[in-house]
């Protein structure tokens, strides 16, 4: 049963850099939770991988790629937890994720320390001002330092970070932690660390012990006078302590910090214990809809089961039997058998199947009340939707979604693959709003987008193995244009003979370079030469030609086309014979007009800290970019630069590596430029290939 006592439910997630060790920390506690009866490692030896990691691909590449939901009991309290990825390309699973929790367990390696996707992470915490406790984890291996690493939170995320906790001893010494707090030390004994005994504090660590309780109740003591005063007194109750504490938290005005190692089974209870003590229950946090009027004015929701109805659906995924969509309640309750309305479409749903999930499986319920978390079944809908009881005009904000940095082309091997394809897209696109597939009609391509090559590299291998489709991989071909750069003049006449009515047409005139423009077609004929009922007939025999340039055969662009004398015949002229004479006279004209190829320019804009700042302008400068700008905002650095499209492929990639993934950026089409003579060389000897190998 689900807790009906909304002050005892916890909605958390675990978010930390790559490696960092969440998916073990999860498995621990679903294991001292009882959720579990067996520990299962990452690329453990029975091959059945953690609970969490429930797809292949995650067993096998040993990392988190889908946020995985569960819940359990902890203390008489219900919490439920999402598992999210580390890696950077997979940023929209925490990102809906945190969008929807409470509060956050941010994990960090006591040896690696804040890395750059820990920052990343901290950005997404602080977007949805989720506050967060931190849990440094593998304090037992060498090198292991967590005060280091409670440095750095201060100095590089800005955080008011203090320890609520010791170790005792460290790195292959390292037995159990000192509770700060209740002054107590903690080990825990057992195979899997899951009998926890407290005792007294061993003599050799008092010093330091009380020390470091002293440092926690100053910065505490900046949050409540009554503290303070208990503090000059020299006796602090615990339960004072805790309260304020947990009130700072809540304000992301603290980061308490609790120190373990999940690999080995050390300090897992008391990081529930600080969850269920610091991080809040859904009635201490304000959600806000807004109403669907053109004031959007916002409404503050209560966690009131018997109020109307106002979810949000944060992630879909494709299940064996429909559509499945989590959704978090923030007001009413969400039942079996109900009919709610899509905010977004206002299309009624009638609610068949209401499930709550334990990774990839499943429980049936009959409702889900506010302040908890769920999915349906068959509830067609888009990720960010919200959904409202009949009568409600209300809606949620939606989930931050980053454009997509690096793009593929991909090629199915025969119709049947073309097929299984187009299905995969179109699942995987609606599932992950970062993942974008498109067809260039110019070239034909089928390109797909994501956040990076690991991200693209894993929706392939599912391509691949879920939809058994054969496919190869290229890079996607550029979208070229051609131009003129001078004048020239066309006098075109089009004549031919084949007994009984024939085809007669003459146009003259000239053809120009127009800014700004695609094409502008303009008629100065005089005295009927050409009849009015053919002038859309040259019109649309100039357009035709502008799809394919004589030069490369790439659109045609930047044109401009006047018509100044012709001649018709009153038997043999038609729409036909003029659309055959324009298109005559612009290929005349358009060789003796000086053509050249034009290439995309993107703008192309990144953040970066501003120690790689010259890093960034080199990397951008080689490819033929030209620095437009540079910004200082503080601890962020922005560099903004015109660079060809055909340099930035693999670029996300370069950059990442240059400033160890603490730079980001995005990129839009800005303008086409003339293309230098090296790269139409390489454009002129690449077609002249294609045609022979053709051939």
């Amino acid at each position: 049963m689900m807790e009906n006592d909304i002050r005892k439910v916890r909605n958390i997630g675990i978010s930390a850099h790559v490696d960092a060790g969440k998916t073990t920390l999860t498995e621990r506690i679903l294991y001292y939770a009882r959720r579990i009866r067996t520990i299962h490692d990452i690329k453990g030896k029975d091959g059945l991988g953690p609970t969490m990691d429930f797809m292949e691909l995650e067993k096998e590449r040993g990392i988190t790629i889908t946020s995985a939901a569960t819940y359990f009991k902890w203390q008489d309290h219900e919490i439920n937890i999402i598992d999210t990825p580390g890696h950077v390309d997979f940023t929209i699973e925490v990102e809906r994720s945190l969008r929807v929790l409470d509060g956050g367990v941010l994990v960090l390696c006591s040896v690696g320390g804040v890395q750059s996707q820990s920052i990343t992470v901290d950005q997404q915490m602080d977007r949805y001002r989720v506050p967060c406790i931190a849990f440094i984890n593998k304090c037992d291996r060498s090198g292991a330092n967590p005060f280091r690493v409670i440095e750095q939170l201060k100095e590089k995320l800005g955080h008011n970070a203090v320890a609520m906790q010791i170790t005792i001893g460290l790195e292959a010494d390292f037995m159990g932690v000192i509770d700060l707090v209740a002054m107590k030390a903690v080990y825990f004994d057992g195979d899997n660390g899951e009998h926890v005994r407290v005792e007294d504090i061993p003599v050799d660590l008092l010093p330091e012990a009380t020390q470091r309780r002293e440092e926690l109740i100053d910065v505490a003591s900046m949050f409540s006078d009554e503290l303070t005063e208990a503090a000059l007194e020299g006796e602090v109750p615990e339960k004072l302590l805790i309260s304020v504490i947990r009130k700072a938290t809540l304000t992301r005005e603290l980061i308490p910090v609790l120190l373990g190692s999940a690999y080995k089974n050390k300090g897992v209870q008391p990081l529930l214990d600080a969850v269920i003590s610091f991080l809040p229950s859904p009635s201490d946090v304000e959600n806000q809809a807004y109403t669907m009027d053109n004031d959007e004015t916002p409404v503050t929701l209560s966690c009131d089961p018997q109020k109307p109805l106002v979810a949000l659906a944060f992630k879909l995924e494709d299940g064996p039997y429909g559509q499945l969509t989590y959704i978090r309640i923030y007001q009413g309750t969400l039942a079996r058998g109900d009919t709610i309305v899509n905010a977004r479409t206002r299309k009624k749903v009638r609610v068949g199947r209401v499930v709550r999930m334990h990774a990839d499986q499943m429980e049936d319920v009959e409702a889900i009340p506010a302040g908890h978390i769920g999915a349906l079944f068959g509830v067609d809908c888009a990720s960010g939707d919200t959904f409202v009881s009949p009568g409600t005009s209300l809606t949620m904000t939606s989930i931050h979604v980053p454009d997509p940095v690096i793009s593929l082309a991909i090629i199915p091997k025969d119709n049947k693959a073309r097929v299984n394809i187009s299905k995969a897209l179109a699942r995987f696109t609606k599932e992950d709003p970062t993942f974008k597939a498109q067809i260039v009609e110019e070239t034909g391509d089928t390109i797909i987008s994501g956040m990076g090559e690991l991200h693209l590299e894993v929706y392939l291998e599912r391509i691949r193995r879920e939809y058994n489709a054969d496919i190869t991989t290229g890079m996607p071909r550029v979208a070229y244009r051609e131009t003129i750069t001078r004048r020239a003049e066309f006098n075109y006449i089009h004549r031919k003979q084949t007994g009984g009515a024939g085809q007669f047409g003459r146009v003259a005139g000239y053809i120009e370079p127009i800014r700004g423009e695609d094409f502008v077609f303009e008629t100065r004929v005089v005295g009927g030469a050409i009849p009015s009922r053919f002038i859309p007939a040259c019109e649309k025999g100039f357009k035709k030609c502008l799809k394919k340039g004589t030069l490369l055969g790439f659109p045609v662009t930047g044109i401009k086309v006047v018509i100044t004398d012709g001649q018709s015949h009153s038997v043999d002229s038609s729409e036909l014979a003029f659309q055959t004479a324009a298109r005559g006279a612009f290929l005349e004209a358009y060789s003796k007009a000086g053509p050249v190829i034009l290439e995309p320019i993107m703008k192309v804009v990144v953040e970066t800290p501003p120690e790689f700042q010259g890093t960034v302008m080199a990397s951008l400068n080689q490819r033929r970019g030209i620095i437009v700008g540079t910004q200082d905002e503080g601890h962020i650095c922005v560099v903004e630069a015109r660079v060809p499209l055909a340099e930035m492929f693999g670029y996300s990639t370069i950059l990442r590596s240059a400033t160890q993934g603490k730079a980001q950026f995005t990129m839009e089409f800005t303008m086409y430029r003339e293309a230098p003579r090296g790269v139409v060389d390489e454009l002129i000897k690449k077609a002249m290939e294609e045609r022979k190998r053709v051939a």
